[in-house]
């Protein structure tokens, strides 16, 4: 078992440019401390430098990192593209043992979205159309039907205001942050 009966897990996944890194930062910045990010591109490519692929060593490092700060009694945000079939596992085991409510989003961005959202980050130049085509699944949803699934049509503001009162967050005292 990990975390306690008060840690919120919130996983926030989606395709390249869906807004999932905003979002955490959304709630990071709504909430304060007491909130850890757990961000799959940061491990995967800058811990590591290590490419997306099934059994990475990545796919473990999210977990650890999870548990380790739900265990020190912070509510954990993981957030990155984390393919079903790549993180579904890992991701429903996690689930499991969580004490606490733990909640999964899907930000569903239709691709032309993504294309249009991708060109103004600072990778635009180095990943071009035909490699965001490679890496997009529409609708990768885990198999589970634990996800709410969050279209493009809702604003940056009202995604982080949903999420913070879907988990409670919103309702936890700031002398407990």
């Amino acid at each position: 078992m990990v975390g306690n009966r008060e840690t919120r897990l919130v996983v926030l996944r989606g395709n390249s440019a869906s807004g999932k890194s905003s979002v955490a930062a959304g709630l990071r910045e709504e909430f304060g401390r007491g909130l850890a990010l757990v961000g799959q591109d940061n491990l995967r490519r800058t811990v590591l430098r290590e490419r997306d692929r099934p059994g990475a060593a990545n796919i473990g490092l999210v977990d650890l990192t999870a548990r380790y700060a739900l265990d020190a009694g912070y509510h954990v945000v993981i957030e990155g593209i984390l393919y079903a079939d790549h993180y579904g596992a890992v991701l429903t085991r996690l689930r499991a043992d969580h004490r606490g409510p733990t909640h999964g989003y899907y930000l569903d961005v239709p691709f032309e979205e993504t294309l249009l959202r991708h060109a103004t980050k600072p990778i635009a130049e180095d990943v071009d159309e035909t490699r965001l085509r490679e890496w997009y699944r529409p609708r990768d949803l885990l198999p589970d039907g634990s996800e709410t699934v969050i279209d493009a049509g809702s604003a940056l503001h009202e995604t982080v205001d949903r999420i913070m009162c879907d988990t409670g967050l919103a309702h936890v005292p700031a002398q407990d942050r």
